[in-house]
Formats: C-alpha cells, structure tokens, sequence
C-alpha cells in the first residue's frame, strides 16, 4: 500500500510548474530589448540564475509565479553585471592618500593628457625627430632627475617592485647591512625583509630595535657587503630610548667603505610641505648628503599615479635599468603620461594644480568657510530631528605616510534623533542612486571633512546627505 501523498510537496510541484523556460522568457519583449545591449549569452545566463532563485524561494514557500517581477530581476541582473566594478566615490573622510580609496586623485591636466594619450596612438617609443625606436624613459627621466637633484632616473610599477628591482640588481647573492629598526613592513603585507629574501640579497641586521650607531653598520661591512640601506619609516614612529645614525653618517661610511648607501624614502617627498605642518624629508636632501640611489611612491606624497621611482647617479641607475626584471615591471603609456603631467606642474611651481598636495596645503580656516557654508545650505532642508554643527578636528595624509602627524581642520557633524549614525553612513555608502559617499563616525555622529571633498562634489554630497536623513 503506497503512502499518502504529501500535500506540501504537491503545491511546490505545481508552483515549479509555473516557472518559464528560459526560451520563453528570452522571447519576451521587455528581456528582448534588454538584451539587445548585453548581449544573448549574458543575458541567458542572468535569466538561469534568476530562475534558480525563484525555485529556491518556491522550494522554501510555494505560490504564485510573478512574471513581471522575475523580468524586473533579471533587467536588474544585466545591469549589475554591466555595470564596473571599480567605481568612483566621494571621499569624505578626510584622510587624503586613502589607500583604500585609490590614494592620490589626479589632476585635471593629467587626466586630459591621458584622454590625448591613451585614446590614439602615442610616440611612447618613438623618437619623431629621428624617425627611430625611442625609449619610454625620456617622457620623465629628465623631469624626475631635475625634480630632486639626481643625475638619471627610472620608473618601475610601485615602490615595492622599485626596492626589489635595486636589491636584485646590485646586491643580489650578497650581503645589505640594514637597521634592526628599519625592517618594516610597508603595507598589504609586504614587509622589507621578505622583499629583500626574494631579490636575492642577504639581510645582514644590525643594532637592535631602538638603538643602531654608526659602529654596528661599520663592524657588519666584510668582502661581501654591497649596499648600505637606509629605510625611512614613514608608516610608524620609535620614541623614547632611541639612537639611529645621521644619513650624513652613514654616506660617509659608504665613501670611505666604497660601497653605495640605497635609502627608501617611500612616500617620496619632493615639494617642502613644512608649511603645511608636514614634516618628511626631501628627496633632494638625500643628493644633498650624498646617497647613490633612492626610490620612493609615486602616488604618495608626490600626488601622482602609483608608481616607483628610482633614482641617483647615472652609473647606479644604469645598472639598474640594465637588469633584465626593468622590462617585467616597467610601467605602461598611462603612469608614464599622469607622471610626466604631475611633474610639470612641480616644474612650473604650480603645486595647487595636485589635488592632494592642494588638500593637504589648505587651512583649517578655508575649509571652516567651506564647512559653515555647506551646513548653511543643509539647514533649511533638514529635519528638527537633526542637529548639525561645526566642529574642529584633525585630518590625516594617510598612505603610510607621516604616522604621527595630523592636520586641523573643521567638520560638519550630523546627528538624528531617528536614524543611528551607522545608519546614516550605510545610507550614504550604499545610496540608491548616484555616488557611494564615504564618511566617518565620531562619537555618535556622521562628520564630514571637507579637506578631501572636491568643491564639485559638494552639491552631490550636499543632495546625498539630505536622502540619508531623510
């Protein structure tokens, strides 16, 4: 005698029943006209993954099959999938070289050189005068040499290609004498002694955490020391019982030992921004004491596309560049045109034209004025449940850069009665529509720092603000 037959299983059986084809649902005008800018196969595969949804749910609770509805999912489907995924986003955080937000936005003559550039064909490696094979160094070695003082200079993908790209070329299979304190780890993971082990050089630790003299670099030199290297932390900071030799110091150990110091100043400082109460050492400056070679970011302190860049004197970095690994990290027409258009503008001493060197110049009164005004045109349209206000605090230049330093600035902070602060955040962050804002939260409140907010971007965040309160 068979059992009685379940009636739960009966209604999802008639339920899946109602499910179209996806030949059917191919055929529907409205998935036609979708299709008809995405293409069959993705959009075919968006409707079997709709469908499989629709039995899951039918699985779970049996009913009705709602075409119009499954037609608006898979159109939502084939926007999504279309859509980039790398996408642009207010950054209100205040943290200027925001690692996670691209680090330094490029300025507006860069980006129309790249347009020039990238949409039609280039010299990159044409010599027009000569009618002959060129090099893609002469758009920036020139422009990089001058702008700190080098005899030649090179670019490479990002400063940690740059620190291996040296290390392998002129100390691979022998030994660098480094600072105990000095072994950092530059972000991501990426720590100094792991990038030294994979170029081939051998670590050769002197002094301690805290304390290295000029005493325990001199007593590590042997027949098989290559480079002295000197690492600027500019991701943390060792106070207190301290002791590190003088760049002066080491250089001349080097000049006596005949050996090269290599110094990696990472967040590549080349305009003095003490002005600005930003205190990180020149790249000039270590020309200045005599070191044979640097490297440093490109998207950091120097306010351009990620890049690493070496440079020194003319027999180092032609040994360098010599290096068959060049030609594996060497960078494309892109980084070559946003570098060479954010050196111009050092060249010309037009430094406002970099936004984060503009960001990071501006006072805490431009962007108070920037602030009251802001909140001014908010006011009349929010709620009585929202109090707004400005209040002093401090930005930060971030990218690993300048650990211990701050900025003053002023921020406009939110706060409703009716919607928790994460509320608001995940609001502006993940809008409905137009662009994902990306703010802070101090103490109960949503705060706004104008410093890294462009002024064209203020009637967004001003709109966006307003709908997250709402």
């Amino acid at each position: 005698m068979n059992p009685p037959a379940d009636p739960a299983s009966g209604k999802v059986a008639n339920a899946l029943r109602g499910v179209p084809s996806v030949d059917e649902l191919l055929g529907r005008p409205a998935i036609v006209e979708a299709a008809k800018g995405a293409g069959r196969t993705l959009v075919t595969s968006v409707i079997r993954e709709v469908l499989a949804g629709e039995r899951r749910s039918l699985k779970e609770e049996p009913g009705g099959v709602d075409i119009p509805k499954i037609e608006e999912r898979i159109r939502a489907g084939i926007q999504k999938a279309l859509a980039p995924s790398l996408r642009r986003v207010i950054n209100a955080t205040g943290v200027v070289l925001h690692t996670n937000l691209g680090r330094a936005p490029l300025s507006a003559a860069a980006l129309e050189h790249l347009v020039a550039i990238s949409g039609r064909y280039s010299n990159l490696e044409y010599d027009i005068p000569s009618r002959a094979r060129g090099k893609r160094d002469v758009h920036t070695a020139q422009l990089l040499a001058d702008s700190v003082g080098a005899e030649a200079a090179i670019v490479v993908n990002n400063n940690a290609a740059a620190v291996f790209l040296v290390l392998n070329a002129l100390a691979s299979g022998a030994e660098v004498v480094v600072s105990r304190g000095e072994l950092i780890e530059i972000g991501d993971g990426f720590r100094i002694p792991d990038i030294m082990a994979a170029s081939g050089a051998v670590l050769r630790e002197v002094g301690t955490t805290n304390r290295t003299l000029i005493a325990d670099y001199e007593r590590a030199i042997n027949e098989r020391t290559r480079l002295l290297l000197r690492v600027h932390p500019s991701n943390f900071r060792i106070t207190g019982f301290t002791a590190r030799p003088s760049l002066e110091e080491i250089v001349d150990l080097g000049r006596r030992s005949k050996i090269p110091v290599y110094e990696d100043l990472g967040s590549g400082c080349i305009a003095d921004l003490a002005a600005a109460g930003v205190n990180e050492p020149v790249a000039r400056e270590s020309f200045i004491a005599g070191v044979g070679v640097i490297s440093f970011s490109g998207d950091k302190l120097l306010g351009g596309p990620q890049a690493g860049i070496i440079a020194g004197k003319k027999e180092i970095v032609e040994r360098i560049r010599r290096n068959p690994l060049f030609r594996a990290l060497r960078v494309d027409k892109l980084t070559i045109g946003a570098l060479e258009m954010t050196l111009q503008a050092y060249r010309r001493g037009a430094l406002d034209e970099i936004p984060a060197l503009r960001m990071i110049r501006a006072s805490a009164e431009e962007i108070a004025n920037r602030a009251h005004a802001l909140a001014g045109k908010l006011r009349p349209s929010l709620s009585k449940d929202v109090e707004i206000e400005i209040i002093e605090g401090k930005s930060v230049i971030g990218g690993g850069s300048t650990p211990d330093q701050s900025l003053p600035t002023h921020l406009i902070a939110l706060k409703s009665r009716r919607r928790s602060a994460e509320e608001i955040e995940s609001r502006l962050r993940e809008p409905a529509s137009g662009i994902p804002i990306i703010a802070r939260i101090e103490e109960d409140r949503l705060v706004i720092d104008l410093r890294t907010v462009f002024a064209d971007e203020e009637v967004a965040l001003a709109n966006s603000l307003l709908a997250a309160m709402g």
